[in-house]
């Protein structure tokens, strides 16, 4: 393993870039902690650096062991002080290792072409924590691609790839459509598109989940534009006891997900 000391060796700066501007694209991803590299492993995703806390490295550690196992294997993979960690680390209490991981973009209209595919448009979700787990709950849903559009969070965001617990690395996802686009693209491609809307729409056990689906949710503040609405086949509403108007939309997305998920497993 090579040995950093200083803040502004190249290396440091490489995990700092992507931490201020994540790769909208997803072809570059920052993984924070033993998790996401471990999974990002398990997915057979190529690992451009590796980097450990030098105090990781002493005693029987997750990120010492994964670092030599790593580095064994071939990987690039960087000892670094705690003090220059700190700077490639972007969260408050660093985690001991971080890694660059390479990924193959998704196409956004592949996506939506997917035979019998049940498609995720996230439009307009602005916190990235939700849209990771979003993105987790549709993986564990059987959901077989996410388009995120419009103002959304970035989905590649180290915040979001933490949320979605390695969901993000294995489920195609395109993000940087707008919203229209994105039900065009659905309509096009032969899916039907069921829109949440917190009220006057159907039960979510009254829709028909069968054949290409896309389920489109909006943003945890203003909902779906009208105009998204205008588009749609359906409307699905989760039915909720008064005084109760709306909740989490990654509570939300996970009750319809799994509506659809038993109807179609």
């Amino acid at each position: 393993m090579k040995t950093i000391s200083s803040r502004q060796n190249p290396v440091v700066r490489a995990f700092r870039e992507l931490a201020d501007t994540p790769d909208l694209s997803g072809a570059r991803l920052l993984l924070d902690g033993v998790h996401l590299v471990r999974e990002a492993r398990a997915a057979v995703l190529e690992l451009e650096a590796v980097a450990v806390a030098s105090s990781r490295l002493n005693g029987d550690t997750e990120e010492g062991e994964m670092a030599r196992s790593l580095d064994s294997a071939g990987t690039p993979v960087f000892t670094v002080s705690d003090a220059a960690f700190a700077a490639m680390s972007p969260v408050r209490s660093p985690s001991g290792i971080v890694a660059i991981a390479r990924r193959t973009p998704a196409d956004a209209s592949a996506i939506c072409r997917a035979n019998n595919g049940f498609t995720l448009f996230a439009v307009d979700i602005q916190d990235p924590g939700n849209l990771g787990a979003l993105i987790r709950t549709a993986e564990a849903g059987g959901v077989t691609g996410v388009l995120v559009t419009s103002a959304s969070a970035n989905p590649f965001s180290w915040k979001a790839l933490r949320g979605s617990m390695g969901s993000a690395l294995r489920l195609p996802i395109a993000a940087g459509l707008e919203a229209d686009a994105a039900v065009r693209c659905a309509r096009t491609s032969g899916s039907r598109t069921v829109a949440s809307v917190p009220r006057e729409g159907r039960a979510p056990e009254a829709i028909d989940w069968i054949g290409s689906v896309a389920l489109i949710l909006g943003g945890e503040g203003p909902g779906l534009p009208a105009g998204v609405l205008a588009q749609c086949d359906e409307l699905v509403t989760i039915p909720m006891a008064p005084p109760v108007e709306s909740l989490n939309v990654a509570v939300a997305g996970a009750i319809l997900i799994y509506a659809a998920h038993r109807q179609r497993s």
